[in-house]
């Protein structure tokens, strides 16, 4: 039996296993989209369950990024070769990650630590991610990319802004007009 204490732990550690998991199977066949929905289920759960068993830890903060940032990864693997990409998508998509890793870089050099931030835009932008295959499906890659894309390059925004201003590490902050 897993002791309570990390139990949110153990869930997010299973978002990075299923993220892996997904390279094993057909893209878009019904096995890959029920781990999909673990994975997504798993991103709610974790902070869910650490928040309402007063279990929310710095280890654990960060363990959540680096599972959101594995599912990211393993998902553009998946997806790179899946779709026809125009240029201006893989562009906009490349400006969103130097924006991340320059606020990273940021982050680290001011903070010495990772520096991943959980705002609001940040949390919604991990939903739209989530559900970018369903928007695919619904409205056709354009519009899948521009829908997530004008979000998470909203939210990498923010995420660099409040880094820049703050003076110490906050990953949970709520957003660029919460006090910093």
């Amino acid at each position: 039996m897993i002791d309570i204490k990390y139990t949110a732990n153990v869930i997010t550690m299973g978002r990075i296993f299923g993220s892996f998991l997904l390279l094993l199977f057909k893209a878009l066949s019904v096995p890959f989209f029920l781990i999909y929905a673990l994975c997504g289920a798993s991103d709610v759960l974790d902070g869910y369950i650490a928040r309402k068993t007063k279990t929310v830890s710095k280890f654990g903060e960060a363990l959540d990024s680096i599972a959101d940032l594995v599912f990211i990864g393993v998902m553009l693997f998946i997806c790179i070769p899946l779709f026809v990409w125009a240029r201006w998508m893989i562009y906009w998509i490349s400006i969103i990650a130097i924006i991340h890793l320059l606020t990273f870089g940021i982050g680290f050099a001011k903070y010495h630590a990772m520096s991943f931030l959980h705002t609001y835009a940040n949390k919604i932008t991990g939903i739209i991610l989530f559900c970018i295959l369903f928007l695919y499906r619904a409205f056709g890659l354009t519009a899948a990319v521009c829908i997530s894309c004008g979000f998470a390059s909203l939210s990498a925004l923010e995420e660099l802004a409040i880094t820049i201003r703050s003076k110490k590490l906050n990953r949970n902050v709520a957003s660029i007009f919460s006090k910093i």
